[in-house]
């Protein structure tokens, strides 16, 4: 067993001995290493101001550390949750347009026009013809030919308004003229003669009365 220790050649990988500077195969330059221990820091030894300081420090650098990791978090929530509402992000730096479908117009239904509720018909008590001179109630009347005579179609109740309808038997013997501003008034005008003479209707909401005309031929 060699005394001399023996060492390797870190390029060559040949061995020889620790005396020699260089490799007898190579030339390479042999490094000596060092033996020397480094010194003790005092940031390392217990119970110095300078590990109390370390320990603060690296106490801090974690709670930093901590802090910028909840931070990111953080902004990789926000980003995500904007993204899911402007509709799923963006695509190759250009906003994803989802295409907007076509509405058919549609023409509204025409509403139904409300039936409208039908009129009660007034209740009428009698209906009179009149003679307006005297305001008296006719039933009948002798005309001469060529006589008029101005008569009047009362309702009663009176409250009651209506348009009373006139008629007559035979337009050729006697003749209806409505007075345009009251309807309900009529000028009668006896125009021939007819023995048995004639009668001159009223009515107005179903309810009917007659006036009998008699003809004198003198």
């Amino acid at each position: 067993m060699s005394i001399i220790p023996e060492v390797k050649c870190r390029r060559c990988g040949e061995s020889f001995s620790a005396l020699r500077s260089r490799c007898p195969a190579c030339g390479t330059r042999r490094v000596t290493q060092s033996s020397r221990t480094p010194d003790t820091t005092p940031g390392t030894v217990r119970g110095t101001a300078s590990y109390e300081r370390a320990s603060v420090n690296t106490k801090w650098q974690l709670i930093f550390g901590l802090i910028l990791v909840v931070a990111v978090i953080l902004a990789v929530i926000v980003m995500v949750s904007t993204g899911l509402n402007d509709g799923g992000g963006s695509s190759g730096g250009r906003t994803k347009t989802t295409p907007t479908p076509a509405v058919e117009s549609v023409a509204p239904t025409p509403e139904a026009a409300p039936t409208p509720s039908p009129t009660p018909t007034p209740t009428i008590q009698k209906l009179e013809i009149r003679y307006t001179l005297d305001g008296k109630e006719r039933k009948e009347v002798t005309m001469k030919i060529g006589e008029k005579l101005p008569m009047e179609a009362i309702i009663i109740p009176t409250d009651i308004q209506g348009v009373v309808k006139w008629t007559t038997d035979n337009e050729d013997l006697v003749s209806i003229t409505v007075d345009p501003e009251n309807p309900n008034k009529v000028t009668l005008e006896c125009l021939a003669f007819q023995a048995g003479g004639i009668k001159v209707h009223a009515e107005v909401y179903g309810v009917k009365t007659d006036l009998q005309i008699y003809m004198n031929a003198g």
